[in-house]
C-alpha cells in the first residue's frame, strides 16, 4: 500500500519544506536473478479483521499508527535445516527435508550458511545466515531497524533468535540478511515460503512522518556507490567508522522510483 501523496522534491510534501510529507524510502534487488521469489515488502497490518465494533483494537489509532511503521520481508525458500556435527567434530546444516526438498541440495550452500564457529556469540549457540537480494535506499537521513516477526503467531516456534541490526540506509545502502542465533540445536529450523521473516521498521526526522515505499531503480549512481561500500566488513571491524567518508562520495540522488510501462 502506498500513500498518495504527490512529492515535489526528494520526499518533501506539497508545502516544499524538506521535513514534511511523507519519507519515501525505495527497495530493490540487488540481482535479478530467481528474482520473482522475492515478494515485494509489504506494510504490517491486521486491518482486514474484525473492524465491525467501534473498540476493536483493529481500529484503534495507536495499533494503526504502530503498524504504519513496520514493513514485512516475507521468506522467498522452503528450509527444514537440522544441525549436527561430523566425527572429527565439525558443525555442519543438515538438510532434514531430503528428497522431498523443494530446492535443489547443490543450490542450499548458496542460500543458508553456517557461521563459522569462532565468530558465534555464544559457543553453544550455532550462527546461521540466509543471504538475501533486499536492499533499502532513501535520499533522506533514515535508519533501518532490522526485527523478528513479532505479530506473526507460529504454532511451532524457531528454537532461537532473530539478530536485530539498526544502520542508516541513505548512507550506507546494503543487501539484508536474515541471521539466527539457534538457542536448542537440537531442534530443527523450519522456514516457509510466503511467511514473514522478519520486519523493517524507519525512523526519519520526525515521529509524524509517514513513509511512502516505493521500488527503486537500480540506477548506473547507485550501484557504482554501492560498489564502493561493497565487503569493507571483510577488512575493518567497525564499519560505522566510515560514514562520513561514504557520505562524502555519495551522489545527491540515489533514490530513483523504477517506471513501469
Amino acid at each position: 500500500m502506498q500513500i498518495n501523496i504527490t512529492l515535489d522534491h526528494e520526499g518533501a510534501g506539497p508545502d516544499g519544506g524538506p521535513d514534511s510529507g511523507p519519507v519515501r524510502v525505495g527497495w530493490f534487488l540487488t540481482s535479478d536473478k530467481a528474482g520473482v521469489l522475492y515478494d515485494p515488502p509489504q506494510r504490517l497490518t491486521s486491518r482486514q479483521t474484525n473492524i465491525g465494533h467501534a473498540k476493536s483494537a483493529s481500529r484503534c489509532p495507536s495499533v494503526i499508527q504502530m503498524e504504519s511503521r513496520y514493513f514485512v520481508v516475507n521468506c522467498p525458500f522452503d528450509l527444514h535445516i537440522g544441525f549436527d556435527r561430523t566425527a572429527e567434530g565439525q558443525a555442519v546444516l543438515v538438510n532434514r527435508a531430503g528428497a522431498s526438498a523443494t530446492m535443489r541440495r547443490n543450490k542450499l550452500a548458496d542460500v543458508i550458511k553456517l557461521v563459522n564457529e569462532s565468530e558465534w556469540r555464544y559457543p553453544d549457540r550455532p550462527t546461521v545466515q540466509i543471504l538475501l537480494p533486499y536492499c533499502f535506499i532513501a535520499d533522506e537521513t533514515l535508519y533501518l531497524t532490522q526485527l523478528g516477526p513479532f505479530a506473526h503467531y507460529r504454532p511451532d516456534p524457531l528454537p532461537g533468535t532473530i539478530f536485530g541490526g539498526r544502520f542508516p540506509i541513505n548512507i550506507w545502502p546494503r543487501p539484508l540478511m536474515w541471521a539466527f542465533e539457534w538457542h536448542d540445536p537440537s531442534k530443527d529450523i523450519v522456514l516457509r515460503r510466503g511467511e514473514p521473516l522478519f520486519y523493517c521498521q524507519f525512523e526519519g526526522s520526525g515521529p509524524e512522518r509517514p513513509i511512502q515505499m516505493v521500488e527503486a531503480d537500480r540506477t548506473p549512481e547507485l550501484e557504482a556507490y554501492m560498489e564502493k561500500l561493497s565487503g569493507v566488513v571483510n577488512y575493518v571491524n567497525q564499519t560505522f567508522g566510515l560514514f562520513k567518508a561514504a557520505e562524502a562520495m555519495r551522489p545527491k540522488t540515489l533514490l530513483k522510483p523504477k517506471q513501469r510501462g
